[in-house]
């Protein structure tokens, strides 16, 4: 196990989630616009509230998974890396002459750093001298170093930990005034995000895969009406008809990305991720056949050997009205 990885699950590590994009949606229709843009039920928020959601195609096809945060005067997007620009193309389709909204990328001007492990809070606590939100996505403004900072209590990952987002000219400082974190090295990260099954697109969310696929359930609503994608999302829960579910896998050695997986010869997989390990084994993640199996299921890997398991960033619960 790395220094990075260790530090990160026993103590407290820094991710420099700069390359991350950020979105701020203002007007006085942002909140309807995002409800009828994304899975999640965005209108029941409130300031200083957040939640994580989907933008979807309009057969439910995944463009990306972002977490939104509710501030006072605008919505703020945390996208994928190099996803803002596409999603404001995305949402830009959708405004219409009487709409009262307007999305920009702000990812040149804002820093993100997640502050993740068991001691985060209390190092962050020490350091703004405040409580810090507490239920997930909650967020509030804090001063780190006389620069105003949005903590929230969320990080992408299924670990503990929050999100400190500002303006970019004052990432230097705010780094200078959390001390000496050790920043995880992009190999620890991406092993991070492997292991906690954070979905990323043009790996496993993609045209090919849908919400439910990538075991993103938390993120989206049932109850909140219509949305783009909403009835074919609608049907794939009331039929039970997901057909292949995304889970973590533990190699036996480290293969390519789009890997087959196999059942007695038969292509029941694929593998979308993968981070090898020091030992010479691997973690990855992968879609797999509902038919064929989920969490303990072996399969085949090319040369490898693959045990299918649960992670904690994903769930495959139907849900029912």
């Amino acid at each position: 196990m790395s220094v990075g990885i260790a530090a990160a699950r026993t103590a407290v590590a820094l991710l420099d989630r700069s390359e991350w994009g950020c979105i701020a949606v203002t007007g006085d229709d942002r909140m309807r616009f995002l409800h009828n843009q994304t899975t999640n039920d965005l209108q029941s928020l409130s300031p200083g509230q957040g939640c994580g959601t989907v933008f979807v195609t309009s057969t439910a096809r995944t463009l990306d998974l972002v977490s939104a945060y509710v501030r006072e005067t605008d919505v703020l997007l945390l996208t994928s890396p190099g996803m803002a620009s596409t999603l404001v193309e995305w949402m830009d389709r959708y405004i219409f002459f009487a709409d009262k909204v307007t999305p920009k990328d702000i990812t040149e001007e804002t820093f993100v750093l997640s502050v993740v492990g068991p001691q985060a809070e209390e190092r962050l606590t020490t350091l703004v001298k405040a409580d810090l939100p507490e239920l997930p996505y909650a967020h509030q403004p804090i001063t780190i170093a006389n620069r105003a900072v949005t903590v929230a209590a969320d990080n992408s990952l299924a670990l503990p930990g929050y999100t400190l987002v500002g303006n970019r000219a004052d990432a230097d400082a705010v780094l200078s005034a959390i001390g000496d974190i050790l920043t995880l090295p992009d190999a620890d990260v991406e092993q991070l995000r492997i292991e906690q099954g954070l979905p990323l697109p043009r790996r496993e969310l993609t045209e090919d895969d849908n919400p439910l696929e990538a075991g993103l359930w938390s993120a989206v609503s049932f109850n909140k009406g219509c949305y783009i994608g909403q009835e074919t999302i609608a049907r794939l829960n009331t039929y039970q008809g997901v057909k292949k579910r995304l889970w973590g896998l533990a190699l036996s050695e480290a293969v390519a990305p789009e890997t087959v997986l196999t059942l007695d010869g038969e292509k029941v997989g694929e593998v979308r991720s993968i981070a090898a390990l020091p030992d010479g084994t691997a973690v990855g993640l992968g879609y797999v056949r509902t038919k064929a199996g989920g969490d303990g299921l072996v399969v085949q890997a090319g040369d490898a050997i693959a045990k299918v398991h649960a992670v904690p960033g994903l769930s495959h619960a139907y849900f029912e009205p």
